[in-house]
Formats: structure tokens, sequence, C-alpha cells
């Protein structure tokens, strides 16, 4: 496998990051605005997807296109590299990420570095990581295997900023791996990608 291209000083690397939060105090886009900084501090150029700002109704497989959709695809297939960012509900990730992946495909996924990160107000959110993981796979992404996990995300915040230098970590490396790998080559087509052929009738 082979690094992403920037290590080896050929192009410009962009990192997308999806935010699964609607929260207007949002632990989870604070948590992604960490990784993308540490993102650019490894050269990358950086876009931050809140999904506040963007109109993607439910999910209709009839209507594929509606809203924003679109133009949320053409973003999210313009990166190099993807972090998909979300609380953990109930055990999983949230409906909002759901649904805007929903509205994604091969096409933005496909051969595409992802990394995810989870925010939770208890324990690890190991299980809504887990889950971020099948889903990647079914797409044929390629999943950074370091993963950015904040437990007791009310504590680890003060004034916007981590004050818990381990989880800052954690997190920053997230961002810095998603430009250092950026670029791998991929694992051959997973066995969930081939049955992810969509519905037919």
């Amino acid at each position: 496998m082979g690094l992403g291209t920037l290590a080896w000083g050929m192009s410009e690397i962009t990192v997308v990051a999806i935010c699964g939060s609607l929260r207007d105090e949002s632990y989870t886009r604070l948590a992604l605005e960490h990784a993308l900084d540490a993102a650019r501090a490894e050269g990358a150029t950086t876009d931050l997807l809140d999904l506040r700002e963007w109109e993607l109704p439910v999910f209709d497989a009839d209507a594929d296109d509606a809203g924003d959709a679109l133009a949320f695809r053409e973003r999210v297939r313009a990166a190099d590299s993807i972090l998909l960012g979300t609380p953990m509900y109930h055990g999983s990730y949230s409906a909002p990420l759901k649904n805007a992946i929903d509205y994604c495909g091969f096409d933005e996924f496909e051969k595409k570095t992802v990394g995810v990160l989870g925010v939770a107000g208890g324990s690890f959110p190991i299980t809504a990581l887990e889950h971020l993981r099948s889903v990647c796979r079914a797409l044929d992404a390629w999943v950074i295997p370091h993963q950015a996990a904040v437990p007791r995300a009310a504590g680890t915040f003060e004034d916007g900023q981590f004050v818990d230098d381990s989880v800052a970590a954690r997190v920053a490396t997230l961002g810095e791996e998603a430009v250092r790998f950026a670029n791998i080559e991929a694992d051959p087509a997973s066995f969930e990608s081939e049955e992810n052929v969509g519905a037919t009738d």
C-alpha cells in the first residue's frame, strides 16, 4: 500500500468532514474542527459540512436529488479523505449522519480514505464507530485503523477547547492520518460492497 501523495510532495489533499450533530453547541463539531486543524497543519485543504446548513430531507430513493443533495454529493466527491463525526445515540450513530450518507454512494466513497470520530456523554462510543465502519466497508471505502473516541464529552471541553491532552491528541491523529493516507491503495472490493447493490423494485 502506498502513502497519500502529499507525503510524497506531489499534490494537495482535500479532507472533508461531515458533522452528524445538529446541536448548536455540538461537541462533535468541536472535535471535527480540531481534527481539521491537524489536517491543515499537514498541508491539506479542509471543508466542514455542517448538516444544520444543508437541506437534506429524509432520504427517498425515488427522490434522491431532493433539496441540496446534488451540491452535497459534489462536496463529498471532491474529497480525497472523509471524516465522519457523530454523537452516540442509543448505541449507534446519528440519524442526520445516516441520512446524509444515504444521499451518497460509491461515487463519493469508493476507494476513499475515511476516518471515524464518535462523541459520547458517557463511556466510549465504540458501537457507534463500529457501525460507521460497517457502512464504509459496504461502500468500498478504506477506513483508517485509528479512530477517535471522545467519552464524557461535557467534561472534555472548556470554552470550546479540549482540556484532556490525550483526547486532543487522539483526535488530532485522526486528522493527520486522513492526510497521510489520503490516496492509499484500496484493498480489493469487500464482500459487503458486492451485496450493496440497492433495491431493484
